[in-house]
């Protein structure tokens, strides 16, 4: 599987899945560090196995909390979100970045390009997001379980309007679309995304769009095999 690399600026996007109504907590919590601005998205947790393992989410509702912001803030971030959540706790939510390769239309922050801060270790582990259409979400989790991966979130892609609909890499997410979002060991990431690929066609138009990003630090994520 080819990976591509991006320009090290200095940014991160930050994750939070947490539990449903704990989303505006997390927004206080970052402002506080200085991040001015994010998105809350609801999503719903799904685990394959009776013990949780590595998202740690059972099947409730979820809120996907997304922030940009410097290394530096980032890391004070995550820190704080640990130990306000519990993340170490299994069941407590997840916390995790991954590296921006550019920022256009956000003026919560200025974005210079940076050297890596010290104490961020190597990659080791990945989110791979997967946009089907929708009710193939849960299909899609099934097969990422067959290749070793132990949970995801399943977004509900909506637009605010009939005729409505938004892009991401350049295709059209619309009402009827779902969004699999999952973190998983780096050394798995290739098995998952095959399996995904090859039972519902990815390489055929229209049949859905996977991509995978380094994930830069993160806490909540058990150290399974």
């Amino acid at each position: 599987m080819m990976m591509l690399s991006i320009e090290n600026i200095g940014c991160e996007l930050i994750f939070v899945i947490v539990g449903n109504g704990q989303g505006s907590k997390v927004l206080h919590i970052a402002k506080q560090h200085g991040i001015s601005g994010g998105t809350i998205i609801l999503g719903k947790g799904t685990d394959r196995n009776s013990i949780l393992e590595l998202l740690a989410l059972d099947d409730v509702r979820k809120e996907i909390v997304l922030m940009a912001a410097d290394c530096k803030a980032g890391i004070e971030v995550l820190d704080k979100l640990n130990r306000e959540f519990k993340l170490f706790k299994p069941g407590h939510g997840i916390a995790y970045t991954v590296p921006l390769s550019g920022v256009c239309g956000s003026r919560c922050f200025e974005a210079h390009k940076k050297e890596k801060p010290e104490g961020v270790d190597d990659t080791m582990y990945q989110s791979i997001i997967v946009i089907v259409d929708k009710g193939k979400g849960e299909a899609v989790v099934e097969a990422a379980s067959k290749a070793g991966a132990a949970g995801a979130t399943i977004i509900n892609a909506r637009g605010s309007g009939v005729h409505e609909t938004s892009k991401l890499f350049a295709m059209d997410i619309e009402p009827e679309k779902e969004i699999v979002l999952m973190v998983t060991p780096e050394r798995r990431t290739e098995a998952i995304v095959s399996s995904i690929s090859e039972n519902f066609h990815i390489d055929k138009p229209g049949k859905g769009i996977i991509f995978v990003q380094n994930v830069a630090r993160a806490y909540g994520l058990a150290h399974n095999g």
